[in-house]
């Protein structure tokens, strides 16, 4: 499940790239003009701000920073897009290679109401989705794409937007089969008497009742909290041996706050990170290694996906195959909108 980064650079993605300099150049070269022709515009607005008898000096001042911020912006753009056509060829020829697809735009499906409704995910005000994967993987059905949600804080002049979550939403077919709903989700996430308390013995979400499952295993408990409908299928479920799995897995991956969902057969899987698979950038000599850091970034969550299943047997993936350093770093922070498919502006 790792691409062929270096194979696909000496191949057709490699030649695809060397052919995107043309308009790396052109994009730089229109940003430029943009910020230099939009500073000369700016400068009689900043000599009215300066001049003009009314308003106080913090309108001017908020007036003149959102005109930088506009030119600042608007000059931005064409090397956005260009980053978002390098992001597509290369991400798109890492799924190709994987036998996947890939898709820069995303619809939120059920997994996500799921998310939501069951609390994997925390409130919020303004959300953004991104860079879905999907397709099989070792025989395994799979969906899987990026979240950004952010909650208005403040009043006034103080109100900002703050990231609430960011990282991955991964649906897939649970390998075993079940009836119950099961939620393994983040001690400390459901406690009585106003957050005051120990867990509590019951939750009720969206009329759906469950109850604590009580597991005799002190790291476990130090970590997750798990609530179902069926207390017994939750215990095979999550039965010893995979308590002791789950834990290995959190720490390969470092506690980046990994929870889960098992309903209808489906597994959701919520687990955060930094913003991931922006391979874009306007520098040709950093293709090669924002490329191996997209795959290596993939790879780890397609490793941690199918270790968190289970087989019809209740067996799991060895993990042992999880990189030291999964990949999910901090990365380029642009986002990407759509584009179609393939390479990108001009195809192969």
């Amino acid at each position: 499940m790792q691409a062929d980064v270096q194979g696909l650079m000496r191949g057709e993605l490699g030649n695809w790239l060397s052919e995107q300099s043309e308009m790396r150049d052109e994009a730089s070269k229109k940003a430029s003009d943009r910020w230099f022709y939009g500073g000369i515009a700016l400068l009689p607005v900043f000599a009215f701000l300066w001049f003009v008898p009314f308003g106080g000096f913090n309108l001017k001042l908020f007036a003149g920073l959102a005109a930088i911020i506009g030119v600042g912006a608007w000059g931005y753009k064409p090397i956005q897009e260009a980053k978002k056509t390098i992001k597509v060829g290369i991400n798109s020829a890492i799924a190709r290679d994987l036998g996947i697809e890939y898709d820069p735009e995303v619809e939120p499906g059920l997994e996500f109401h799921r998310a939501r409704t069951y609390g994997l995910v925390p409130s919020y005000d303004r959300d953004e989705f991104e860079d879905c994967w999907y397709g099989e993987l070792n025989g395994n059905p799979f969906n899987l794409y990026e979240a950004h949600l952010e909650e208005r804080r403040g009043s006034g002049k103080n109100r900002r937007w703050v990231t609430v979550f960011r990282g991955a939403i991964i649906s897939l077919p649970f390998g075993r089969e079940f009836r119950s709903t099961t939620l393994l989700q983040r001690k400390g996430k459901h406690k009585k008497w106003f957050g005051l308390g120990g867990v509590k013995d019951e939750i009720k979400i969206d009329g759906h009742r469950m109850q604590y499952v009580d597991q005799v295993h002190p790291e476990f408990e130090n970590t997750f909290e798990i609530f179902s409908d069926d207390q017994i299928e939750a215990r095979v479920l999550i039965h010893p041996s995979y308590i002791e799995h789950l834990i290995a897995l959190e720490k390969s991956f470092h506690g980046k706050a990994i929870r889960a969902l098992f309903v209808d057969q489906h597994l959701v899987i919520v687990v955060e990170s930094e913003d991931m698979f922006e391979s874009g950038s306007m520098k040709a000599e950093e293709d090669n290694a924002r490329a191996q850091e997209t795959a290596d970034q993939f790879a780890a969550l397609a490793r941690l996906m199918l270790a968190i299943n289970q087989n019809g047997r209740g067996r799991v993936e060895s993990i042992n195959s999880i990189p030291q350093h999964p990949g999910i770093t901090e990365s380029v922070r642009e986002a990407a909108p759509r584009r179609a498919g393939g390479f990108g502006r001009k195809g192969l």
